[in-house]
């Protein structure tokens, strides 16, 4: 167990080194459950060779990432580093684009409602664009709607006829 915070003690280090004007080091490692010991000798480490690639690694991705309007996951970001003659593999850059938040954007696709190219009949525009009635039960015009909750869609429709403001009626429910 790591301790109260579960960080790597790189990190537990850091914060007590942030925190030692108000607290004392002891306390704060044995509060945090890690060695005064280690916590000096990490002051005097210098950054290890993997914290180094890993910083400069942030930079490319950053940059991929950018460049292709937030669009790019990990797997085309990955190519992109490859064909920039840096090796490393792809869990790596998955790691580094969760450690930077960094998420693609998805397209939203264009999803065709309409088949045009079909051999059916086309019904006759009997309305005409004319949207004036003298009363009601006169011009019945339809709507549909596609409803989408998560993955599950369907479709609404129902029927309603068209009534001038002088008009008594609002349509099938008013009945």
């Amino acid at each position: 167990s790591r301790g109260l915070f579960r960080q790597t003690p790189g990190v537990v280090f850091a914060w007590i080194d942030a925190e030692k004007a108000q607290f004392p080091i002891s306390t704060l490692c044995q509060v945090l459950q890690v060695s005064p010991s280690g916590f000096y000798a990490s002051r005097g480490r210098p950054e290890s060779t993997h914290a180094q690639t890993d910083r400069r690694l942030r930079v490319l991705v950053r940059a991929s990432f950018d460049e292709s309007r937030q669009r790019y996951g990990s797997p085309r970001i990955h190519e992109d580093l490859i064909e920039q003659a840096v090796h490393v593999s792809r869990k790596r850059v998955v790691r580094v684009m969760q450690e930077e938040g960094l998420q693609a954007r998805v397209r939203k696709r264009f999803k065709s409602t309409t088949m045009s190219d079909h051999d059916q009949p086309v019904a006759a525009n009997l309305l005409d664009r004319r949207f004036e009635a003298d009363g009601p039960n006169q011009r019945w015009v339809g709507d549909t709607t596609e409803l989408v909750i998560g993955a599950a869609s369907g479709s609404s429709s129902r029927p309603f006829w068209i009534c001038s403001p002088g008009s008594s009626s609002a349509g099938p429910s008013a009945r």
